[in-house]
């Protein structure tokens, strides 16, 4: 879309879009309408951005209300709302339309009460700049929404009709959740005078509880100042915990429905149960590109993650982003950090101290963190974050580290602890693809719940934001890191006050990921693609310790041979990933512009 055309589109949002449509040759009488009152806007539709909210009970006619659905543009998401009659709409058009699976709940705000409880650690404001918007649409993407254009953002922030929300981090200033509220007086002079919520997303590596709720009942107490009647919202009939916070606040179904079209972006809401729900998201997300490219797709053992891709006479078996591509030499090389460290650092990729731990003696460990101060304790082989201490500065801390750590792994690995951030680099045909900071996951207290149940509690969303694969362990290591913030398990955590309960950022074990791949300083890249050819390896995740990613200091921390191509969106990570099982299903003007590289490189 080229931007006078998307200016002209944002501009023509800004308006209320409401108009009346002639009749059609599909026109029936009364199938919508009701008792609507006569100063209603008739036919009346509001563009939100991702799509437009139509407004079905101001329709007389059920033939205009089809055309008007027909309507939807590409890469939208239009929602016929407040159907009262689905079925006889959808005999209209059975083969374009179908019955949104959600229900309609209804909030009373002529009964509705605040809550006393303040959001802590962070605000709730109006959208007020681009920032803001580009902002909403990262949450809208790490959430599989319909992203809506910058240009539509900005024309409408002071719309009259539609109303952003976004909660901001108190000390880093970042977005970390937002709502969007319609008033439907504004919108098409509702004689019932009601509003309704859309589009309530949080971030999925946002710390603070409550986020939600908080954005809820800001746009509640916004439209009860303006004397609105009621607030509905359209919610998943499966989203359990949605529905339980909703029904928490005093939300109550209702009977309307939603229609809406069937299209690519509605595509799982129609069809029927995911033969692929199984997968988890690291292979799910490589199955969806797949299937996009016409690529079959055949799940061989869904809980391990393995599928089988087939396109012409090629097939090739999968265990989410490990293929046959790699060979077992280079999966080898993975599996023994030993061995990985002595094969990157004949490559010059700079590697940290190290020592074997479990051949070392008291004075060795005790020598070892004399030198360097703070170690890290891993086992030799291992995944997922299993086993591994860090910051490690004293004897007794380390010899119970090493314990732990040979319960993964025989041999457990001793190394001087870079103080930095941890990088992991996501390389695919030595290309660097993607790049994000990962962190340790932190909690905040807030004078009333212990260490503990924050801890549980920030286990629960961490695991609701990624399908289960991330959860804060309750184990020694959790203890210890408790324990060197000054704290137990027990006690009350002063609000306000934020300790890292893992030393470790691992995703599975509650770290959180952050996208810096514009950010990299060459050399970074560098050191990412070096490793992964000194490995051979086609698809490695390279983790670095690094000061920030746009300066050069680095040091090597290990490959993997499976990296979780899910936790890097927006990055094409899949895209790629089956750009190299299948360069024939890549797009032509890529696949040259790929081939002329490559030629220039020779």
């Amino acid at each position: 879309m080229g931007q006078s055309e998307a200016d002209h589109r944002a501009k023509s949002g800004a308006e209320l879009r409401l108009r009346k449509k002639r009749s059609t040759s599909l026109a029936a009488p009364g199938a919508q309408g009701g008792d609507r009152m006569k100063d209603v806007e008739p036919d009346a539709f509001l563009d939100c951005g991702w799509g437009r909210l139509v407004f079905a009970q101001t329709f007389e006619d059920t033939g205009n209300l089809v055309a008007n659905l027909r309507e939807e543009g590409p890469d939208r998401r239009d929602i016929a709302f407040y159907v009262s009659d689905p079925h006889v709409l959808l005999s209209y058009a059975p083969q374009e339309l179908f019955l949104d699976p959600s229900h309609t709940y209804r909030l009373d705000l002529s009964t509705y009460r605040p809550g006393s409880r303040r959001p802590r650690g962070y605000f709730i404001r109006r959208m007020a700049s681009d920032q803001d918007g580009s902002e909403i649409n990262r949450i809208y993407q790490t959430r599989n929404m319909v992203q809506v254009h910058p240009a539509f953002l900005n024309a409408n922030h002071d719309n009259r009709s539609l109303t952003y929300f976004v909660a901001e981090d108190e000390t880093t200033g970042a977005i970390v959740g937002t709502v969007t509220g319609v008033h439907h007086r504004r919108a098409f002079a509702d004689p019932q005078n009601g509003s309704s919520l859309w589009c309530l997303a949080v971030d999925p590596q946002a710390v603070h509880p409550g986020i939600g709720e908080s954005l809820v009942r800001r746009l509640s107490e916004h439209f009860q100042a303006r004397g609105c009647a009621f607030m509905d919202l359209s919610v998943m009939h499966d989203n359990d915990k949605a529905i339980a916070l909703y029904e928490k606040l005093g939300f109550r179904r209702v009977p309307y429905f939603a229609i809406k079209r069937k299209n690519q972006i509605n595509e799982q809401l129609f069809t029927g149960p995911d033969e692929f729900e199984e997968l988890n998201p690291y292979a799910r997300i490589i199955v969806n590109e797949a299937r996009r490219r016409g690529i079959h797709a055949e799940v061989t053992d869904g809980p391990g993650g393995f599928f089988r891709l087939t396109q012409g006479g090629r097939t090739i078996h999968c265990r989410e982003s490990l293929s046959e591509l790699t060979s077992a030499v280079a999966m080898s090389i993975c599996d023994d950090k030993t061995v990985t460290r002595r094969i990157v650092e004949a490559a010059d990729v700079v590697v940290p101290d190290q020592i074997d731990g479990d051949k070392a003696d008291d004075a060795d460990i005790a020598a070892f963190i004399e030198k360097h101060g703070k170690i890290v304790v891993k086992p030799a082989r291992g995944e997922q974050g299993r086993g591994i201490a860090v910051g490690i500065d004293n004897l007794e801390d380390a010899k119970a580290a090493i314990k732990t750590a040979a319960e993964v792994s025989e041999r457990v690995l001793l190394e001087a602890c870079f103080e930095g951030d941890d990088l992991r680099l996501i390389v695919i045909d030595y290309r660097v693809v993607a790049a994000a900071l990962r962190r340790p996951p932190e909690i905040i207290g807030d004078g009333a719940m212990t260490v503990r149940e924050l801890i549980e509690a920030m286990s629960r969303r961490r695991s609701a934001a990624t399908g289960g694969e991330s959860r804060i362990p309750m184990d020694g290591e959790t203890t210890r890191c408790v324990k060197h913030a000054g704290h137990s398990m027990d006690d009350v955590l002063p609000e306000g006050e934020k300790i890292s309960v893992r030393k470790a950022a691992n995703l599975h074990t509650g770290g959180t990921i952050h996208d810096v791949t514009g950010q990299l300083h060459p050399a970074l890249v560098e050191a990412a693609v070096n490793a992964a050819r000194s490995i051979e390896i086609p698809v490695t995740g390279i983790d670095l310790m690094i000061k920030k990613p746009h300066e050069p200091d680095y040091v090597f921390i290990e490959a993997n041979e499976r990296p979780g191509l899910a936790n890097h969106e927006p990055q094409p990570t899949a895209e790629r990933f089956v750009d190299l099982l299948f360069p024939r299903s890549m797009p032509y003007a890529m696949r040259n512009a790929r081939n002329r590289q490559r030629k220039q490189k020779e």
